[in-house]
């Protein structure tokens, strides 16, 4: 096993997950104590693009490249990390928390034989040269804390916005490897990807949100939370009692039964803060809270409370900005 940090450089469309460099800043700090380096595997099928923006990144670059990853398959991408990672022999592999992530990293945990911890927000090397993983638990309101057995390899994803986009530096040297498939990853196709949403900006690819509740009373009330959204380069999300009924798509939802969100602003307009709504936002760096009642549980969480009225507040700021 070498002391190397393997990074899964997770792309759609060749579009570089922007967590992906967020991943190389405690890749660095691993690698840096543990004198190896920092290696990106990137998989899909033309991936030139996602290639050279983390190239400028990391020590090394591996390329997987075959017309059966074009489109995120769990059994492909399974069989193509583990390739990677016995190509590397990593100490650590470290990947986005994304919905990619969170379905592929178990399943290479058990292909590999690895340790894993999930939606990691902190990770540190201890003086045993063993890796301690910090993370959410109990819908954010507690942190556990997971430490990897230090001879064998150890997977971590990681929250998106948990650590702060890595400053370009490396070399990049680009290798490619071949493409095995196992027996049986057939079985699994994605022949097409569908897009739903339009160009609108992705509540789990945003800095900012702005989401909105049931007090918004209709699908074009909502329109003066994408006014506001415009003006400040953000998304739009959604309560769950929004969604369900029909004010937004739940492709927009936020919360336990929707989208887990880290963004460095949440707006809550009008969202009360049911407990399954502040497990999916709760790790905002600030939380700003627009509501007429000052004891909405959205109130004790909020960095910023703004009581008053949302159709008064929101149409002010879209104005002020």
């Amino acid at each position: 096993m070498t002391n190397d940090v393997l990074i899964f450089a997770e792309q759609r469309s060749d579009q570089l997950n922007p967590v992906v460099l967020q991943c190389v800043t405690p890749a660095r700090e691993l690698a840096g104590k543990t004198g190896g380096q920092v290696v990106a595997v990137v998989i899909g099928s033309g991936i030139e693009a996602t290639t050279q923006a983390v190239a400028g990144h990391v020590d090394r670059v591996l390329t997987i490249s075959d017309a059966r990853l074009e489109h995120y398959t769990a059994t492909h991408y399974r069989t193509a990390l583990r390739q990677a990672v016995e190509k590397i022999d990593p100490r650590f592999l470290l990947m986005p928390a994304s919905f990619m992530g969170r379905d592929v990293s178990p399943r290479v945990a058990v292909a590999c034989g690895a340790g894993l911890a999930t939606d990691v927000v902190e990770l540190t090397l201890g003086d045993d040269n063993a890796l301690s993983a910090r993370r959410p638990i109990y819908n954010g309101k507690a942190f556990g804390r997971v430490t990897f057995a230090a001879d064998r390899l150890a997977i971590a994803s990681i929250r998106g916005n948990a650590y702060a986009t890595a400053e370009p530096g490396g070399a990049g040297a680009t290798e490619s490897l071949a493409f095995a498939p196992a027996d049986g990853d057939d079985a699994l196709r994605c022949s097409e990807v569908a897009k739903t949403g339009g160009e609108v900006l992705d509540v789990t690819e945003a800095d900012i949100i702005v989401s909105g509740g049931r007090s918004l009373k209709s699908e074009e009330n909502f329109q003066i939370l994408y006014a506001l959204a415009e003006k400040l380069g953000a998304a739009v999300g959604a309560s769950r009692a929004a969604c369900d009924a029909g004010y937004q798509p739940h492709s927009r939802q936020v919360g336990l039964t929707g989208k887990t969100v880290t963004p460095k602003l949440y707006i809550a307009c009008g969202i009360s803060g049911a407990i399954q709504h502040l497990a999916g936002m709760r790790g905002s760096k600030v939380i700003v809270a627009i509501n007429t009642d000052p004891e909405a549980p959205m109130c004790k969480v909020a960095d910023y409370v703004i009581n008053d009225d949302l159709f008064n507040v929101v149409p002010a700021l879209t104005e002020a900005c």
